[in-house]
């Protein structure tokens, strides 16, 4: 059952959106929460009418592009040294472009 959350007030635009007092947000912040979760529009807590938190809807996760991978990549020797024995049987000098 949904309790209707008592004081928060629209402000003017361009301000903060949404506000509720700090005593207000105490006593129903599991609700607040809920609310913000549903409808993505933050909610500003303010003390004595000045902003102190404002409340945020969690952004869904993404994968990381660091260590996705980790566990897929087979290493297979050492890719920099050259390989003696095909540039030896290859009759001739691989990078002078087939020239014996």
């Amino acid at each position: 059952m949904k309790r209707k959350i008592g004081r928060v007030s629209e402000s003017h635009p361009g301000a903060y959106g949404k506000t509720v007092q700090a005593s207000v947000f105490k006593a129903t912040c599991l609700d607040l929460m809920d609310e913000v979760a549903e409808s993505r529009v933050p909610v500003v807590v303010t003390k004595h009418g000045r902003p102190v938190v404002k409340v945020v809807p969690v952004d869904e996760v993404s994968v990381s592009p660091v260590g996705f991978l980790r566990g897929s990549i087979v290493r297979q020797g050492d890719v920099v040294l050259p390989d003696h024995e095909a540039w030896l049987s290859s009759g001739g000098d691989p990078l002078d472009g087939g020239a014996k």
